[in-house]
Parts: structure tokens; sequence; C-alpha cells
């Protein structure tokens, strides 16, 4: 591919006597890859019934090359939300951020939420992810990849990090920082990208990188870890942003990350100024040395006062309840009393007829641009409760008492999604009319309303199979 001048000779000089490797992988084909969703099944189980051909990516434990033919975005399980597309080299940032179940989780720069999926999928749906990116249009890509992945306990928002700082100052235990770059690492998936590139654009990049990473800083509780990560070669973008936050805040120390035989360490060398000796505990992929793009990943802690000193200081953020009606509540019931997923009536909150399971760690952040607080679980129509397509995708098989269970293969499964009106006389069902939770292989696709054992077809319009 025709890689720019200024860019080559630029490798040259980081590279050396591994220039000409780095070269030839140029003319090796991509890499495709998948990230099981680990929150909805295991990758031994997914590898038993997945029919790709599937090799495992040796650094991430639920991740997979497959082959391009296989076209798993055209495949039903896609739908079911049991995996995301995501190059293999993406799928390291998250994977080295140790989420634990209960915790508040910040992806900061999150469309199209290949991260944030990932980092959801770890809390178990419990305590919060906040999920935000400065575009609304790549905002609500993110939040359709949320609702797929049946991520109960999220904040969709859409703000600049400065703004979302105000608010959240301390209070995060985990932040993930996938910073805007050049994308010098992603020209051999998207040549377009190389086209676009020159010299300057790495350093407009840095300047707004380390305006993000210090708006994120701020938002770190101590003894938190903030990963910041690019999918770009320049150090101006890499090394020196972190270099930058160490000087600026002497309270941050990089962390060593789980090893693999083809990672390069971080270079010191290549800051300007002289680097910190620790920026070798960075993470390096260059595509001449593993099967994947180029990516940079540095993992920092936040040091300062004891976890049970920082826990007391922000108990008053949690424990927000919600009131809805006594009418709202009878109708409300009457749906959820066939769901068995845990759900305190008191973090629901009714918006103009729409309801929602609001996370209660939130607490009250009014003034803030989102597109989701919370789980959508559906609309108050006329003395009568529909749940949303969002609703269906973060319930697990046996959570709803009455199920249409179709094999994948089963041809009613694409007229469901691509929202037919489909006849299921030969299937049992628990009861004969009214909600159906449409599922492949025991996985949550959408609602369905029986009458006369015809299914009428609730699949979200926007979601349809084309």
């Amino acid at each position: 591919m025709n890689l720019p001048e200024a860019f080559i000779e630029k490798m040259k000089m980081i590279l050396g006597d591994e220039f000409d490797d780095f070269l030839k992988s140029y003319d090796a084909p991509r890499n495709f890859g998948l990230r099981v969703n680990t929150a909805k099944l295991s990758a031994g189980e997914f590898e038993r019934i997945a029919p790709f051909h599937l090799t495992k990516i040796p650094w991430v434990e639920n991740g997979y090359y497959y082959e391009e033919q296989d076209t798993p975005a055209r495949h039903p399980f896609y739908y079911a939300g049991m995996y995301y597309l995501q190059e293999p080299s993406a799928m390291t940032p998250a994977s080295r951020l140790a989420v634990e179940p209960g915790e508040k989780v910040l992806d900061l720069c999150a469309a199209p939420g290949g991260k944030a999926t990932e980092l959801g999928a770890k809390l178990r749906g419990e305590g919060l992810l906040v999920a935000n990116d400065i575009s609304a249009s790549r905002a609500k890509a993110l939040l359709k990849n949320v609702e797929v992945f049946g991520i109960p306990n999220s904040f969709i928002t859409n703000e600049i990090p400065g703004k979302l700082a105000g608010q959240f100052e301390g209070f995060f235990d985990k932040i993930l920082v996938d910073a805007p770059c050049s994308g010098e690492g992603m020209f051999r998936k998207d040549p377009a990208v190389a086209k676009v590139w020159d010299e300057q654009k790495p350093l407009l990049c840095a300047k707004q990188q380390k305006e993000i990473i210090m708006q994120a800083a701020k938002m770190l509780r101590t003894g938190g870890q903030l990963l910041y990560s690019t999918c770009t070669f320049s150090p101006e973008e890499n090394e020196e942003v972190i270099q930058y936050l160490l000087e600026e805040c002497p309270e941050f120390e990089i962390q060593e990350m789980p090893g693999y035989e083809g990672f390069s360490g971080g270079c010191p060398d290549l800051v300007k100024t002289g680097g910190h000796p620790d920026l070798t505990k960075c993470i390096r992929i260059w595509p001449h040395k593993m099967s994947g793009e180029g990516h940079f990943i540095a993992l920092l802690m936040k040091k300062g006062p004891s976890e049970e000193e920082t826990a007391q200081k922000y108990v008053k953020a949690n424990g927000v309840k919600l009131k809805i009606s006594k009418a709202d509540r009878t109708i409300l019931n009457d749906f959820l009393k066939d769901i068995s997923m845990d759900m305190d009536i008191n973090y629901v909150e009714v918006r103009k007829g729409q309801v929602y399971y609001v996370p209660g760690l939130l607490g009250d952040r009014k003034g803030l641009a989102f597109l989701r607080n919370g789980l959508y679980l559906g609309e108050l129509k006329k003395d009568r409760f529909e749940p949303s397509q969002s609703f269906a995708m973060a319930l697990h098989k046996g959570q709803y008492v009455s199920t249409v269970n179709f094999n994948w293969s089963d041809s009613r499964v694409g007229k469901y999604l691509r929202g037919e009106t489909i006849y299921i006389d030969d299937l049992q069902v628990k009861h004969s009319k009214g909600w159906q939770l449409v599922c492949i292989n025991g996985f949550p696709l959408g609602w369905g309303k029986l009458v006369n054992g015809t299914l009428k077809n609730k699949y979200h319009p926007g979601w349809r199979m084309k």
C-alpha cells in the first residue's frame, strides 16, 4: 500500500533494524476478530456452538480470529449480543483493565462501544458503567451496542470530558481512555486513514490527548486505575502523553500489565525531554510482531488514602431512590411478576410514560447530556406495559416465564429478525397468548406477542436484518 513518505521516515527512525519487517507487514492480509460476551456465555460455550472457523487470540481470554467468509455480522448469534466484532489488537486495552463486579467504571471516549461492552460485561450487572462520547452520532451507535450486549447498569453520556469531570471528581474505580489519535496503527485495516494523515496530525492529537487524560485523572478515586490507549505509533501521542501526566500529577504511577511474547515495552528514549524509566512497563503492539494492528497501552494507578477512606468520602453519591406512582407501579408489577431478574422497584423511574431501571450509584447528575440513564424497560400505554428491546437483551434464559426458543438455523429466525410475523403452532410455550421472549439456543433476541398460534413481531424496527 502507499504510505506517506514522512510517516515512512519517522518509522525508520523509531524502528531502526526492524523497519524492513514492519514495512513487509503491510503486504500481509488484515486479521478479523470477535470477542465473546462473557456476561451471556463463556468462551468455551461459544466455541462449542459457533459455526465459524475460530482460532484463539492468545493474549485475550475471550477473543478469537475468524475467517472473512464466516460473515458473523449476518449470523443470528450476533443479533443475540453473544459477541462483538473487533480488531484483535483493539481488544487488548479492556482486557488489561481488571474491572470487578460492583465497581464504578468510566469509558471516556467510548464510541462505537468495543471497549465499553467488554467493561460492562465484566461488571456482571453490578456497579455502574458510564460510557461517554463527545459525538452525538457516534454516541447513538455506542448506545445500541451497549443495549445489544444486554448491559443493564449503564449511563450513556454525550459530553466533553471537562463537563463530566465537574460532576464526577474522584468518583470512578476504573477509567479507560482510548484517546482519539492519528490512527497510524490502522493504516493496513483502513487505507483511507493513511490518505488523510500528515506530519502535524500527531502533534494536534497529542494536545487534545493531554487535555483528555488530565480530565480523566480528576475523575479517578485514589487507589483506582486508569488505562490509556491509542491505535498509533507516534511517541508524541503515547509515551509523551503519559510522561506529561506523571509530571503534572505525581500521585500517578505506571503499573505492570499481563504480558505476551509478542508485546514490546514502551520507549522512554523516544520522549524528547527524557522519559520516565517506568515507561517500559507500557505495551506497544507492532503489526510485524503480532497478528494484529498497531496499539499503545499504559496502565496507571492513583496513589493516595486507603480504599476504606475513599469509600467513606464518596458514600453520599450512592443510594438515591426514584419515585413511581401507585397506578404505574400496579401495571408494571403485573408484567414484572413473570420476570425473575433481580430488580428493586424503588430504582424504577417513569418519564413521560417511558420506564427505566436506574443504577442507584449515580446520584443526582443534573445538567449532563445523556442518551440513556440505566436500562430502558419499556413504555406504559393506555393502562398496559410494552417491554422494550433493551429489556429483552438484558434478560437471560429462564428469566421470563414464557419463552419461544428456536435453533439458530430455523428459517423462522431470519423472518423474525426481518420483522415478519411467524407461526409457532409446533412449539410449546408456557402462555398460549400474550408476551413471549423470543430466543435462539436459549439466548434472547427480542419480544413477540402470541395470538392464536401467530407470533406478532415486536423486534425493534431500527435493529432489523436488512
